[in-house]
């Protein structure tokens, strides 16, 4: 699990094929003490097992489904990242609890400036739109964000400095794809809806067939049978 709080940024090194997936380096732009063969960190949003350390310089293999879920099959050499590693079990969550699995991409409409924040708007597909309310929390590639405003298609965010300065939300531009992860709370809220919905329907459908089929003494008797 991360908090969506960004550690530092990365540039990516090196992609290599590997079978149907590629294995992506990266070199932080910070000291990634602790870090060892096997543990988690987050790139671009995205949880990645780390397969290779050199001091400051980690790969780490990329799925076919990750790289169908995410903006890494569009990456390249010397693009700049986001990084965070595993939260700690001790640690303040200063963001909200991020899983790091990528649901879709999403794409920035509009950058605005207003007073010293930026208003960034993203479309998304209607399935995540639908997992959204204002004031809930969002990943932007790896990002916890706050929910201005939202809808099925679009949802707006508020980029303080600080976070424009310590994240990769300074190099955006409308048409960019990002990375997108919804609370988890909201995807269940989403599929306990759904179902209930669903089994709604089902019973509706099976008493209307049971009306439909039923044979009694007052259908007898308006039928003519009695």
């Amino acid at each position: 699990m991360f908090t969506g709080i960004i550690e530092g940024l990365g540039i990516i090194t090196g992609f290599r094929a590997t079978g149907g997936g590629r294995r992506l380096t990266v070199e932080a732009g910070f000291t990634l003490d602790e870090t060892q063969i096997g543990d988690s960190i987050a790139v671009n949003g995205a949880c990645l097992t780390v397969i290779e350390m050199d001091g400051r310089r980690f790969s780490a293999d990329l799925s076919p489904e990750t790289l169908t879920t995410t903006t890494f099959r569009e990456a390249k050499i010397g693009q700049r990242v986001n990084i965070e590693r595993a939260m700690r079990l001790s640690d303040r969550i200063d963001g909200h609890l991020v899983s790091g699995h990528i649901d879709n991409i999403g794409t920035i409409r509009s950058l605005e400036k207003q007073g010293n924040a930026i208003m960034v708007t993203v479309m998304v597909p209607a399935q995540l739109g639908e997992q959204m309310i204002p004031k809930g929390s969002v990943a932007i590639d790896g990002i916890s964000l706050t929910i201005n405003t939202c809808d099925l298609e679009h949802f707006t965010v508020s980029i303080i400095p600080h976070t424009a300065k310590a994240t990769i939300i300074s190099f955006y531009q409308a048409n960019v794809r990002v990375n997108i992860e919804t609370d988890v709370i909201g995807k269940y809220v989403a599929r306990f809806t759904n179902a209930t919905r669903a089994i709604n329907n089902e019973n509706r459908e099976e008493d209307k067939t049971s009306k439909a089929s039923a044979i009694d003494m007052a259908f007898l008797n308006s039928s003519g049978f009695l």
